[in-house]
């Protein structure tokens, strides 16, 4: 290190710190993504779609490509900081760049990026996957290795990830999802929706109308008639 100078230093520390913020952004854009719109889009034949989808049905090798992503470079980044605080303070360096670090990876590569990606998952998720995809190829041993060691822990207590539960509503959740829609929904559809969840409760005496409030004419009648009693109808 004593070779490469302080200005080429801080270059690959921003490098790092850029690469750090986007493992953050990337593992928040993917789990915060809509998998029904995700779903809606893989059908219309959406690339980024259809990468992010795939890489969601094994979501524990993709937070453990990002985990290890993420660490191995704030690792570094806490190194490189580490020598440049000490050719800039001495000793006192290392305590310096170990909180400026702090706060500098807490700002720029976990909250900022997080909450851009939890505010428009879509515009993260769709590009992030076009390298996470091949990462996860080259990183596959690793990844392998690691999952296996965490799924047997989480197999000692009662977990499998391969048997994780899937994304269907229930006919409540999907009565919320009616109601939350909001403007996106006319109130008009909104009734019919929830009306057709309703159905299910809905006995034989609400939908028939009673003998005596049925309204019959004779075909025979002078047509005149019949239009008459037509028009007199309550129905």
């Amino acid at each position: 290190m004593d070779a490469i100078s302080t200005s080429t230093l801080f270059i690959i520390l921003g490098v790092l710190l850029f690469i750090s913020a986007y493992f953050s952004g990337s593992e928040t854009g993917m789990m915060s993504v809509n998998r029904y719109r995700l779903k809606h889009l893989e059908n219309e034949q959406h690339k980024g779609a259809k990468r992010v989808s795939e890489l969601l049905d094994r979501p524990d090798r993709l937070i453990g490509l990002i985990l290890i992503g993420n660490n191995l470079v704030n690792i570094a980044a806490s190194a490189i900081a580490t020598i440049i605080g000490m050719r800039l303070y001495g000793d006192a360096g290392i305590a310096i760049a170990t909180v400026i670090l702090t706060l500098v990876i807490l700002v720029f590569a976990e909250v900022a990026p997080k909450t851009l990606a939890a505010l428009h998952p879509e515009r993260i998720a769709f590009p992030s996957s076009a390298l996470l995809k091949p990462l996860l190829k080259i990183f596959y041993p690793l990844v392998w290795l690691i999952n296996w060691i965490t799924n047997g822990l989480l197999a000692i207590m009662g977990v499998s990830p391969e048997k994780h539960q899937g994304n269907s509503l229930s006919a409540e959740e999907l009565r919320t999802v009616v109601h939350e829609a909001g403007a996106l929904i006319p109130e008009q559809h909104q009734s019919m929706l929830v009306g057709v969840l309703d159905l299910e409760n809905v006995t034989v005496e609400d939908i028939m109308t009673p003998r005596n409030e049925i309204t019959g004419i004779d075909v025979n009648d002078d047509w005149k008639d019949i239009v008459r009693q037509l028009a007199n109808a309550q129905h």
